[in-house]
């Protein structure tokens, strides 16, 4: 497949306005690489599998739509790679995702960072790549859903691009703390990228609040 042209990967639909209530997961980066082990770990990356899969499995119940990003990265990445060690580069077992994520048969797959010039931190930079057909925007899989749960890796980088452009599209996004970790290169990188997302109006919650307060 040739590489999208980036204003084609940003063409996103926003959630009708006339919509009934539904719910959508974002999950973002869980990937080998940003696991402990990895090229690229974030530390304890690997704790937010577990509220995941028991958010997975509620959206499964709730016939929720479950959207996933990986990084996607291209070799030959020189701008992204001068900011950042290789990693999650194309068909290589870092840019899996991590084994004990219970990702369902239903769940999108969402690629973004692939072309040799693409940081692609926000979910909403990517697309899902169909095997016979042109890709879809992220958005456009998100039609008629008006409300968004994120969680994922990290933080302070690619959790924060995917909230602040859901914010952007008119979505009412809840982040679950329980559900991220930070890279935190600077000391107070956490607490700067929460304060930013709590004034673009994110709202904090947990996996176990949303499970509850759906029943």
């Amino acid at each position: 497949m040739p590489p999208l042209p980036l204003k084609t990967c940003r063409d996103l639909v926003p959630a009708r306005k006339d919509s009934p209530l539904r719910k959508a997961l974002l999950i973002v980066d869980v990937q080998n690489d940003f696991c402990p082990g990895g090229a690229l770990a974030v530390p304890n990356g690997d704790q937010v599998i577990e509220p995941l899969n028991k958010m997975m499995g509620h959206a499964n119940n709730k016939n929720g739509r479950i959207l996933a990003s990986r990084d996607w990265h291209s070799r030959n990445n020189k701008k992204h790679f001068s900011k950042w060690p290789p990693h999650c580069i194309q068909n290589t077992p870092g840019a899996e995702f991590h084994p004990l994520l219970q990702l369902p048969t239903r769940a999108f797959t969402i690629s973004k960072g692939y072309t040799n010039e693409d940081d692609g931190y926000s979910l909403f930079e990517g697309v899902y790549i169909r095997k016979d057909d042109w890709p879809l925007s992220a958005g456009s899989l998100l039609y008629g859903f008006n409300e968004i749960c994120v969680g994922g890796l990290a933080t302070d980088y690619c959790v924060k691009a995917t909230c602040l452009d859901a914010v952007k599209l008119g979505y009412k996004v809840y982040l679950l703390t329980d559900a991220c970790r930070a890279v935190n290169l600077k000391p107070t990188d956490e607490a700067d990228a929460l304060e930013e997302m709590r004034q673009a109006g994110i709202i904090f919650t947990t996996t176990d609040q949303v499970i509850s307060e759906s029943r």
